[in-house]
């Protein structure tokens, strides 16, 4: 019995001991949240009416484009007329924010001709002429002067004119073989409906964009319609000199995110690749936004905000000094009453501390869990239970030993029945922390995370090194002989000594 404890005792500080080692070790750093590190805030407000079912489907979507960013802890929740979403800690405020914002609306078009770079300030064509036309229309129509696509100041189809059933000339993204060029296209052949799925995928030594459609006339079908076409060179997809297929372009709000030749009749609809000369940044931009789809509203930015780091610092050395003020006074108190068992209490307290932070800093480094001020309460709070769950064993310790008991007796009955107590109001504070976390937004669920990963390290802390500890300490003879230097009282340790002496 005695080793078994002497094995859990040093198996906790070994294993606390490692974990605060390898955390400095490899350079872990909790990761700081909005009000803690700064970062921006912006209010996105919807341009038309929209229902709330549309403001609610517009927040899951960007809570999905935010977590793909690896933002942590973003707080992103609806308002009267549209989205609040703040951001902490990004380094790239300006990417962000616009691949939160866009609309990533996705056409699939044939290409009728690529075009140099437009000058501009040299006007284009009104478009006078253009006219609705269906999908696989003859690209001859443009290239004869029967339809004449709207086109603006830069050489392009403005927003406003860029309609699915048009002829439209639309500028490259800027990723990839794209740059400086404008396209021709003809009307759209496939919609953002269409695809189910996006990555961004280092083949061939070069990184490219897998994408996945759907099943049926919406997804596989209409697409694979479009490839015939473009392989064997129809007037709707012709071949272009230069190339041996005709082109499709995969247009993202407007602009020509790559126009790739189709190089089969046919495809299968999870092995369709996206190749076009993608950066690594680039094509995971890429896949990002086609994952997510479109926003059901249209939203703009308005009063982005830049919260200052200097302002979380300053909260966050302002709960620094309040937490250690708070841990200090504990100190006092429970060494003055508890003497020696305080000393373990605070050692205990130590260890659920090191393997904390140890926990804290490894999620904040590899899986992106930001500390919020809302998480600094929650370990502040799970602090108190801590010192609860000593002072619930050193008080039925204390009882046995006024019932008449010895000190070292007392000591192997009371843990488990002070553990079990522990267990349950432990458990209690579990059920609160899950339900927050469950029902919960934002920082309230920081606040039940952190609450419940401290009160769960406090079980363990409990369990492996305060029980054990004190049995060790019991073993000896200072423990038996003088009781009153671990804040209990003398009656169980007389006893004792009696009884030896009417044995010698």
């Amino acid at each position: 019995m005695f080793r078994r404890q002497v094995i859990l005792l040093v198996g906790i500080i070994v294993v606390s001991v490692t974990a605060a080692a390898l955390t400095l070790l490899w350079g872990n750093q909790p990761l700081l949240g909005l009000d803690l590190q700064g970062g921006v805030s912006v209010r996105l407000t919807a341009t038309e009416p929209a229902t709330e079912e549309m403001l609610d489907q517009s927040v899951e979507i960007l809570r999905n484009r935010v977590d793909a960013l690896g933002v942590a802890e973003p707080e992103i929740s609806r308002t009267v007329d549209g989205v609040m979403v703040s951001l902490p800690g990004v380094n790239d405020q300006e990417r962000a924010l616009e691949l939160v914002g866009t609309t990533a609306e996705l056409r699939f078009r044939p290409v009728c001709e690529v075009l140099p770079a437009a000058i501009v300030g040299t006007r284009g064509s009104a478009g006078s002429g253009n006219m609705t036309a269906e999908p696989f229309a003859s690209c001859n129509l443009v290239r004869s002067g029967t339809v004449r696509p709207a086109t603006g100041d830069d050489g392009v189809t403005p927003p406003e004119a860029d309609h699915a059933e048009d002829f439209v000339i639309l500028g490259g993204s800027g990723t990839g073989s794209t740059d400086g060029r404008r396209y021709v296209l003809g009307p759209t052949v496939l919609t953002g409906e269409a695809l189910e799925d996006a990555d961004a995928d280092f083949i061939d030594f070069r990184w490219q964009v897998g994408i996945t459609l759907e099943k049926g006339a919406v997804g596989i079908d209409a697409f694979n319609a479009a490839s015939a076409r473009c392989f064997r060179g129809d007037e709707s997809c012709p071949v272009l000199q230069g190339f041996t297929n005709g082109l499709i372009a995969i247009v993202l709000d407007g602009e020509v995110i790559t126009a790739p030749q189709i190089r089969a009749e046919a495809f299968e609809r999870d092995r369709i690749v996206i190749s076009g000369a993608f950066e690594k940044q680039d094509a995971e931009d890429v896949a990002l936004a086609l994952r997510y789809g479109a926003l059901p509203v249209e939203l703009v930015a308005e009063n982005t905000r830049v919260v200052s780091a200097t302002i979380g610092q300053d909260s966050l050395d302002a709960g620094i000094v309040a937490g250690l003020v708070g841990l200090a006074l504990v100190a006092l108190f429970i060494v003055a009453y508890y003497r020696v068992l305080g000393l373990v209490a605070l050692a205990s307290l130590a260890i659920s501390g090191s393997l904390l932070w140890s926990i804290v800093a490894h999620l904040g480094t590899q899986s992106g869990l930001a500390l919020t001020l809302a998480g600094v309460t929650g370990i502040i709070v799970a602090v108190g239970v801590s010192v609860d769950s000593n002072v619930v064993y050193f008080e039925h310790l204390k009882e046995d030993i006024r019932d008449g008991r010895s000190a070292r007796s007392a000591v192997d009955r009371a843990f488990p029945i002070a553990f079990s107590t522990i267990v349950k109001a432990d458990f209690a504070s579990l059920i609160g922390a899950a339900l927050l976390y469950t029902f919960g937004v934002g920082s309230v669920r920081g606040f039940a995370f952190y609450l419940g990963l401290a009160t769960i390290l406090d079980l363990v802390a409990t369990y492996f090194f305060m029980g054990p500890m004190v049995r060790v300490l019991a073993r000896t003879s200072w423990f038996a002989g003088r009781p009153d230097r671990f804040g209990l009282p003398a009656s169980g340790a007389v006893a004792q000594l009696a009884g030896k002496s009417s044995a010698t």
